[in-house]
């Protein structure tokens, strides 16, 4: 598979080839930094952990150059924070028995330029080999530009594939906030209290970013135990791949005048809601 950027890398824990890897995949999490699939993607992780013939794969966008650092890694440069937040998904690949992890590697600035083709054709052609039944991104009210920015790109690359291999089932997910505003009946609840342990410690591999303070692995175990787990679904088994109808109440004036113009642009075909699950 020809990726756009030469230092993209498809890291297999289990040593098969990268192709054969892809080709296993039934879960995939597409998240636009290294954590995010570890906490929007839990229903797929889990449904695939342990399994003969269900796998899960992770795609990340970014390449974690602009990530926010502190203690040991206050000092660390854009160069050396892109090598530890590699290395903390890959062993969370390991720890989640992923299929594979597929790392992208894109500036935040390239995701979120609407003239900049290559992270949709990237997905497109990972979806191509993966054929996954169900997608987990980020969802169109998410605060993060860089959020949107990936879930925009993931929503055109689905698009354009041949109908018989689009996902059956994609669900946009809420990483950090909560998702009290949107209406019962548009939700649909993961069960993800198996294997607690490993929610934990696919969560806390990522030491860079939780040593700073900011404990989402605390609080993301908070919302499982108190039941916020979804929001949201998108079934496309009677409208397949057709599931990004609009983009819902929470849409937002905050991700920049080129991402509102990507994103309404994005609101093309079929009647579902695209919606937003919370793990």
């Amino acid at each position: 598979m020809n990726l756009t950027n030469s230092t993209a890398e498809i890291y297999v824990p289990d040593g098969t080839g990268a192709d054969k890897a892809l080709a296993r995949t039934t879960h995939m999490g597409i998240g636009a930094h290294s954590d995010d699939v570890e906490i929007m993607a839990m229903d797929g992780i889990l449904k695939c952990f342990g399994q003969k013939t269900e796998w899960f794969t992770s795609v990340c966008a970014t390449d974690g150059a602009g990530s926010p650092r502190d203690g040991i890694y206050a000092s660390y440069s854009d160069s050396d924070m892109r090598k530890v937040r590699k290395a903390e998904q890959k062993k969370a690949a390991v720890l989640g028995e992923y299929g594979a992890a597929v790392l992208l590697d894109y500036p935040s600035a390239m995701v979120k330029d609407p003239s900049s083709p290559g992270l949709a054709s990237d997905i497109r052609e990972i979806c191509k080999a993966a054929r996954p039944s169900v997608v987990y991104t980020h969802n169109p009210a998410d605060k993060h530009d860089t959020h949107v920015a990936v879930m925009i790109r993931v929503v055109h690359a689905l698009q354009d594939l041949a109908a018989d291999i689009q996902p059956q089932k994609v669900y946009g997910v809420e990483v950090w906030r909560d998702l009290d505003w949107m209406p019962d009946a548009d939700k649909v609840v993961f069960d993800v209290s198996a294997h607690e342990n490993l929610s934990n410690a696919l969560i806390s591999v990522h030491d860079s970013q939780i040593c700073g303070g900011k404990r989402y692995d605390l609080a993301a175990a908070g919302r499982r135990r108190d039941g916020v787990r979804s929001c949201g679904q998108a079934d496309s088994q009677s409208h397949r791949g057709e599931a990004f109808a609009r983009a819902g109440p929470g849409h937002r004036q905050d991700y920049g005048g080129g991402l509102s113009s990507a994103c309404r642009n994005a609101q093309v075909s079929g009647p579902r809601f695209f919606g937003m699950p919370h793990v």
